[in-house]
């Protein structure tokens, strides 16, 4: 039996780390281990490091989209770049180097690729004995993602394992698990009564609208492109800690009249979640990996905007090609393509009944019990 598992995630994006704590949380539910930690590796280096990996990286999402989509593919040469990385990786993270060896946790979970790759080095230099499970949190592997000392990589989707397989990875250590997510979501909860209880009107079409926890992208012109919608419908604006932003969308919504086509319903930050996509039929916006795998698991079709270059075109393809997303490329098409897919209930049915198909909802379960296994 494992005795000590260490989390090992990254504030680049909110997904890394919302699926550790979805980890934490199944282990600490099935209570197969004696001690579960869960860390942020960016805080074990250095100032201008953090900087680059978390607000830098923000700010480029941000502001040209099209740098980390140029970086995301010169980068994506399985074991070509991996010495320069590994370099430039150990140089700034020693303090992560020596909590590892001065921890020495029994099996190491990795939900970003920075850890994975510092982890791989030392287990090769026979400085950590720890095993080592990788949890790749896209629908795509990234060459960033490959490492040589592992134990068992988890991906989200039967095309991730044919792609690592190709590769040279064992087919017995790689488990199609999906992506984790927190328990919560694999709960059955009516659709009617969660509308009741967030105050949603019973009969709109409800989608639901994320800033992301992070604040990437703009949720305002995604708001003022929804207005000429000609099908009924209520948007639940999911606004996080951007106070400002919530403030500024209930004032909006302050504005509109009951037999409006279009209701907004501004929300603060929430750890209901679940309940907000139990009460949607539609999740508008970027497909995260952890967002995707959130909305797959309520049987919800996606409308994609402005997807970020790079893993979120990755995602976005993926569901394109299964059939549960409609993609808009300019917001004043929008509200014209929501409402041929509104207007055609047997097509918006067919796009909710795939994605429950392809949800996981149960995957961090999964996971902590495959990682307990391992030996």
């Amino acid at each position: 039996m494992l005795r000590k598992v260490l989390l090992l995630s990254a504030s680049a994006g909110a997904g890394h780390i919302r699926a550790a704590q979805a980890l934490e949380k199944a282990f600490n539910e099935l209570g197969t281990v004696d001690e579960v930690r869960h860390l942020d590796v960016l805080n074990y280096t250095n100032k201008v490091f953090r900087h680059f990996y978390s607000k830098a990286y923000i700010d480029l999402v941000n502001k040209m989209p099209e740098v980390p989509g140029w970086m995301y593919d010169k980068l994506d040469r399985p074991w070509k770049n991996e010495r320069r990385r590994l370099a430039l990786d150990k140089l700034n993270t020693r303090p992560l180097v020596k909590l590892l060896r001065d921890y020495q946790p029994d099996m190491i979970v990795c939900t970003h690729f920075l850890p994975a790759e510092i982890v791989s080095w030392l287990k090769a230099k026979e400085r950590l004995a720890s095993r080592q499970a990788v949890i790749v949190t896209d629908f795509d592997v990234h060459a960033m993602w490959l490492v040589h000392h592992y134990e068992q990589y988890f991906v989200a989707i039967d095309e991730a394992r044919a792609y690592l397989e190709a590769l040279g990875i064992p087919a017995n250590k790689i488990t199609v698990s999906g992506i984790p997510i927190d328990p919560v979501f694999a709960e059955k909860k009516s659709k009617v009564e969660m509308r009741k209880k967030h105050g949603l009107e019973s009969d709109r079409v409800t989608i639901l609208l994320s800033a992301g926890g992070f604040g990437v992208g703009s949720v305002e012109p995604l708001i003022a492109a929804l207005m000429p919608l000609q099908q009924r419908a209520q948007v639940v604006a999911i606004c996080g800690r951007n106070e400002e932003l919530r403030k500024r969308l209930t004032k909006t919504a302050a504005r509109a009249k009951a037999d409006d086509n279009v209701l907004i319903k501004p929300i603060g930050y929430t750890q209901e979640m679940d309940e907000y996509m139990t009460a949607a039929d539609i999740v508008l916006g970027k497909p995260g990996g952890l967002t995707t795998s959130e909305g797959l698991s309520k049987g919800l079709a996606f409308a994609i905007v402005d997807p970020i270059p790079g893993q979120e075109e990755r995602n976005s393809d993926h569901l394109l090609e299964a059939g549960v997303a409609i993609r808009s490329n300019n917001l004043p098409t929008l509200a014209y393509k929501l409402d041929r897919l509104l207007a055609d209930g047997d097509r918006l049915a067919k796009m909710q009944s795939i994605s429950k198909k392809m949800g996981r909802p149960n995957a961090a379960r999964d996971i902590v019990r495959r990682v307990t296994e391992i030996s």
